[in-house]
């Protein structure tokens, strides 16, 4: 006859062992940008400025805001290329357009201010692919509304991806 301390070692096992199932049944399919993917992005982009004789820095950044592509066209002052990069990075962190955070300002909401990380200005927009966020985009170099067309440019191109 098995002891107590055994019974309740094997129970413990047991439970242990289900659990490590459980948690292997909540993984997940992440969809990731790939270097072609944003390259694609960033040309869409660069169509629509290039269309309206802007001069722009475009930046593509991965789900965690991490910089894949950047493109400087020629002619930017180089002051918007840390500006785009930081657009791209408040839009993946935060998963939402900066001019979120610009309407909010201008709305009196300056307590916006505080938010680490985040730049409110418009010109930066979350990359959504198969109702994923995977990336953003970041376009700096003409007004902040000019900047937010060229990047929603650079999202619609993502829709058509296969």
């Amino acid at each position: 006859m098995a002891s107590l301390k055994t019974k309740i070692a094997t129970a413990l096992v047991t439970l242990l062992a289900t659990a490590s199932f459980g948690v292997q049944a909540q993984m997940v399919e992440k969809k990731a940008l790939s270097l072609a993917a944003a390259k694609s992005i960033a040309a869409a982009a660069e169509a629509e400025a290039l269309k309206n004789k802007w001069n722009v820095v475009i930046v593509v950044v991965d789900e965690g805001g991490q910089l894949l592509y950047l493109q400087r066209m020629d002619g930017t002052q180089y002051g918007s290329v840390d500006v785009a990069i930081k657009k791209a990075r408040t839009s993946s962190a935060f998963k939402r357009p900066t001019k979120v955070f610009e309407d909010a300002i201008a709305g009196g909401r300056n307590a916006i201010i505080a938010l680490e990380g985040a730049l409110p200005l418009e010109g930066g927009l979350p990359l959504t692919y198969q109702g994923q966020i995977v990336g953003a985009i970041g376009v700096s170099g003409v007004t902040s509304q000019q900047d937010g067309q060229i990047a929603k440019a650079g999202v619609e191109s993502l829709a058509t991806a296969p």
